[in-house]
């Protein structure tokens, strides 16, 4: 009877019967050289959503991705989302949706990993060291488009299922996967999906896990937010066709100069942005956040050297990183219709569009900054007196995501991370927008978190994009552990 009592101790006492890390991650190690070598044959698909003449790679990254689930023992579905509407009046098959589950044990929590397999453009002339198609492996980093953006990260969930798999170990909740192939473009027909499968695919899922973010410095982090972005064309329209300078410059005005000139309304050179009632809507940093950001690790002086700048708009901390994620930022992107060939052109355009784009933050709505927008720019160019035409446009109007960062999900990211890599994670947040967390959030009412792996030098759509072979299988460890973690949650 003692040995009895004994055994029973020492297996609730030491969790031996429930969690067998050292064995999974003994594994992650033996098979680095072969995850590595999936993660070649996906960067080596073109899967750029943009360029509708690559939708056929689009359509074999999805299929591929789909295999390798099923080849893992998954239930996998590949979800028709429907057509594109292109600019000529034409469309064409958007990519389907992959979605697999692995385990239905009603007894098991069940998470729901998201990701996306589509990469934005690259070629070699703009700038890349190696082609961006083939990875190349340079001093333990790992080239190649797409890498860190999302296909290193969308792999290394799929091993940590291939990892519990392969040894014959249970695993600790349920695990579903959805993902998809438009996410670079705005993720097209995704929204409706989730709509339409709310009572159904999401029904039995407890938490979603997005890992489709970087870490903030060589720390590894949990994020718990991400702004919004409301993007906007302005066009000013003049004369009926495009004019010569020297010929009718003077004596009449000209469209590109009321649109600087509008522009220049948007923001002050010392960032303070100019439309009424939006910076009136920002929240208030609280004592405690500003705590939080205290704690965070981030050196702006690597900052400023990673970027090329010798004077960046704050030199503290605390304010460079509020400003980053939780203040709403107006960024111009370019005009269209001014003459970019190189050369000498002596024309007076006869349109221009302005491209700009204000990030979001809590408490602001996309509808009222549209409004804001649109009627502060008409009472600007009204002040100029110009017999042109202004249209404003808002295209894009996605709302910033933010999670309660004491969530029993980030506890358990906490004890993940200090599992694998001893040290207390960084809470984040991103100054980038993310569409589909606040999807996920207004019509599944699930609970999120964003688990990242990336490094902060990752050139996520820059030249050069790469992730480390240690990201890559540290990463993968973490997920690992994570699982097991979350599966220890109380809270229900």
């Amino acid at each position: 009877m003692m040995k009895s009592i004994t055994l029973v101790c020492l297996l609730l006492c030491t969790g031996a019967s429930s969690f067998r890390f050292e064995e999974l991650t003994q594994y992650v190690n033996s098979h680095e050289e072969e995850f590595i070598e999936t993660l070649r044959q996906w960067i080596a698909v073109e899967s750029d959503s943009s360029d509708v003449t690559k939708r056929s790679d689009l359509h074999r990254m999805m299929d591929m991705t789909a295999e390798k689930l099923r080849l893992i023992g998954g239930s996998v579905e590949m979800v028709d989302i429907g057509t594109q509407e292109l600019a000529n009046g034409s469309s064409i098959a958007l990519p389907k949706v992959v979605t697999a589950r692995f385990g239905e044990d009603p007894s098991k929590r069940t998470v729901c990993v998201y990701g996306h397999v589509d990469v934005q453009p690259a070629k070699k002339e703009d700038g890349w060291a190696t082609d961006p198609y083939e990875l190349t492996d340079i001093d333990g980093n790992l080239y190649g488009r797409g890498a860190s953006d999302n296909k290193a990260p969308v792999l290394a969930w799929i091993h940590t299922v291939e990892v519990y798999r392969a040894l014959n170990i249970d695993l600790p909740v349920n695990v579903k996967f959805i993902i998809e192939g438009m996410e670079e473009t705005g993720s097209n027909g995704l929204d409706d999906m989730i709509v339409a499968q709310k009572d159904s695919f999401f029904s039995d899922v407890d938490y979603i896990i997005i890992s489709d973010c970087v870490w903030l410095s060589k720390r590894p982090a949990l994020t718990y937010g991400t702004r919004g972005n409301c993007y906007f064309f302005a066009e000013v329209e003049g004369p009926k066709k495009d004019l010569h300078s020297g010929v009718y410059g003077g004596t009449i005005m000209e469209p590109m100069t009321d649109l600087i000139g509008i522009l220049d309304k948007l923001i002050s050179p010392s960032g303070k942005i100019l439309i009424p009632g939006v910076r009136e809507a920002v929240a208030h940093l609280s004592d405690e956040e500003w705590k939080m950001y205290q704690d965070i690790e981030f050196d702006l002086e690597s900052y400023k050297r990673e970027i090329g700048l010798s004077q960046l708009m704050y030199s503290n901390k605390v304010d460079l990183l509020a400003h980053r994620w939780r203040h709403p930022t107006v960024t111009i992107h370019g005009i269209e219709g001014a003459f970019s060939s190189p050369g000498t052109k002596t024309v007076i355009p006869a349109k221009v569009i302005a491209k700009f784009s204000i990030r979001q933050v809590p408490n602001m709505d996309p509808a009222v900054v549209e409004k804001q927008v649109t009627d502060y720019l008409h009472s600007v160019f009204a002040k100029r007196k110009s017999p042109n035409k202004l249209n404003v446009t808002m295209v894009i109007g996605a709302k910033p995501w933010l999670a309660d960062p004491k969530h029993p999900l980030f506890e358990a990211g906490k004890a993940a991370v200090k599992r694998v890599f001893g040290v207390e994670p960084d809470l984040i947040r991103e100054g980038g927008t993310i569409p589909i967390a606040r999807s996920f959030q207004d019509v599944t009412g699930k609970s999120i978190i964003m688990l990242p792996i990336g490094g902060f030098d990752d050139g996520l759509h820059s030249q050069n994009e790469k992730i480390s072979r240690y990201n890559y299988m540290e990463g993968t460890k973490l997920f690992i552990a994570y699982l097991h973690e979350v599966s220890q949650i109380k809270e229900h």
